[in-house]
């Protein structure tokens, strides 16, 4: 079962490449904080570079604005979320946070099978938003779809 709205994050730790790789616990992204956590199914893929990621830097500002941290997340590693944020010109506070196992997207039972498609595992297309830890609100995509984890639709959804 995938996490729902009123569940804590799971403890799990992701990878980020700040003056090497550094770990990040999911405790010390999500406490105490509002996060928007959209993740993709592969970092450099048609979707994820056109319309998924740009999104959120082109409305970054009106998440700051509501006091809400954004991460972005992908079963790859550390590197590469690294040149693919550099590639998007990511804002340094935007987080590209590596899964590179997929342990974390399977704690929260969003994990995809992209084999027949040969990438292996992936991270469904999805965003949560989460206060303090807890699930408030998870937007999932169905297969192929992308309406529900835009930026737009989140901010939408969280309201101001």
């Amino acid at each position: 079962m995938s996490i729902q709205p009123g569940d804590r994050i799971p403890d799990a730790t992701l990878n980020q490449l700040r003056d090497g790789v550094q770990a990040v616990s999911t405790r010390e992204l999500f406490d105490g904080r509002k996060v928007v956590l959209f993740a993709v199914p592969g970092a450099f893929t048609p979707t994820c570079s056109e319309k998924h990621l740009p999104g959120f830097v082109e409305r970054i500002d009106d998440f700051r604005a509501r006091g809400v941290s954004v991460a972005c997340l992908a079963v790859n590693d550390a590197f590469v979320m690294d040149a693919w944020g550099k590639s998007q010109n990511v804002p340094a506070d935007l987080l590209m946070l590596a899964d590179g196992n997929g342990a974390f997207v399977q704690a929260l039972g969003l994990e995809l099978d992209a084999s027949a498609f040969g990438m292996g595992l992936r991270a469904k297309r999805f965003a949560l938003y989460a206060e303090d830890g807890v699930v408030k609100q998870v937007f999932v995509e169905a297969p192929g779809e992308f309406r529900v984890s835009t930026a737009e639709h989140v901010l939408a959804a969280i309201g101001g």
